[in-house]
């Protein structure tokens, strides 16, 4: 099977060869550690990992749903040891300089009140804004018509864009004090996606769709349940029929923290596919296919903080969710993107665990790609 057969496959409860090998990533402090524990110096992002390890590839159509254009990124302060900075969401933060934290401290938000809405947010999602679309779009489809892996639409965000823009406590406060401003910026974004994305979806015969959210902390969701299905449910719906029109059946969604309370409500919607599924924050893989059975896909699910528990704490946590695998409708991976404090050959050790455990071969793809590095 090649990775488009495999991916899907398995997105559909059918036989496989293998389930696939994916990762999610990692943090940017982990390369350098890594680099002086034998990771070699040229894989500095994720992108290059991906090729190195050799994973199954997974693509997008490159549509784009965010701002356009986005704020322009600049230093405005620069202090000995910080800096304050305008972002591309349009936000002032302090940004230490030493890398010590990767979350910056944010001073002020962009998006206040409705004027902003109205005069430097909404221009900025026009629909019709033609840079939307790649400029080699036609011939990306040419290459697309011949693929032999996943290949997707991005179909952007509801409420988290929303709290970048805004600060999680004036979001918070703006469903009480502002609930019509917070209903037009969501209809205003479910009405971009859909007008944005429907050349994609019609031109290109697609494997599934992608949202974001990033609405939980590690105790449960940033707005309440009821909330949730009042302004984001229905306007979820419109989107997946949208989708499921045009043969899109497999959508995913982006959330880490404790998601529990939000996946019923988002199965309804017709979000069938949870990710990353954040394990110290909650969410079991093993529960939730418990609780909603084979309507809930998966992504994810391995526990980073018992990557860097030693070699018999990942043995125990593949173990764990072996079954899962067999079952099928789930892609095993750690929970999120690995962080610095995982020693670099326990996580080749989780690799050589996982792939043995689920029958994966070592991958010849990232050997050679390796090996052309190495060669110049």
């Amino acid at each position: 099977m090649n990775d488009r057969e495999r991916w899907v496959a398995t997105m559909h409860y059918q036989p496989v060869d293998h389930v696939p090998d994916e990762e999610f990533g990692y943090w940017k402090d982990t390369f350098p550690i890594w680099h002086k524990q034998g990771l070699p110096t040229y894989v500095t992002n994720n992108k290059n990992a991906d090729r190195y390890f050799g994973f199954a590839r997974r693509e997008s159509v490159g549509v784009n749903v965010f701002l356009k254009p986005r704020f322009r990124q600049r230093v405005i302060e620069d202090e000995a040891d910080h800096q304050i900075i305008i972002n591309t969401d349009g936000a002032r933060a302090i940004v230490h300089k030493s890398g010590a934290s990767s979350i910056p401290h944010f001073l002020e938000f962009a998006l206040k009140n409705r004027q902003d809405w109205e005069t430097t947010f909404k221009p900025r999602l026009n629909p019709k804004t033609p840079t939307r679309y790649p400029a080699d779009w036609e011939e990306r489809k040419k290459e697309w018509a011949t693929r032999d892996y996943p290949l997707g639409v991005y179909c952007g965000s509801l409420y988290g864009w929303i709290r970048d823009w805004m600060g999680f406590e004036n979001a918070a406060m703006c469903f009480y004090d502002d609930p019509d401003l917070i209903e037009e910026m969501m209809e205003h974004l479910t009405n971009l996606t859909l007008t944005v994305i429907e050349r994609a979806v019609k031109e290109v015969k697609l494997d599934f769709a992608a949202m974001w959210e990033d609405m939980a902390f590690n105790n449960g969701p940033m707005i309440s349940p009821t909330l949730f299905r009042r302004f984001m449910v229905p306007r979820y719906k419109r989107i997946t029929a949208f989708l499921k029109q045009h043969g899109i059946d497999v959508v995913y969604l982006d959330c880490d923290g404790n998601i529990n309370q939000l996946v019923e409500g988002w199965l309804e919607a017709g979000v069938n596919c949870m990710f990353p599924v954040e394990v110290r924050a909650g969410t079991d893989p093993v529960e939730l296919r418990r609780r909603y059975g084979r309507q809930c896909l998966l992504m994810g699910g391995v526990d980073k903080m018992r990557l860097r528990e030693g070699r018999a704490a990942i043995r125990k946590e593949i173990a764990r969710i072996e079954n899962l695998v067999a079952d099928g409708g789930y892609i095993p991976h750690v929970d999120h993107r690995c962080p610095p404090d995982v020693p670099y050959q326990d996580y080749l050790y989780y690799l050589e665990v996982k792939r043995a455990a689920f029958g994966i071969p070592t991958p010849e793809r990232g050997k050679k790609w390796a090996k052309n590095r190495e060669e110049g």
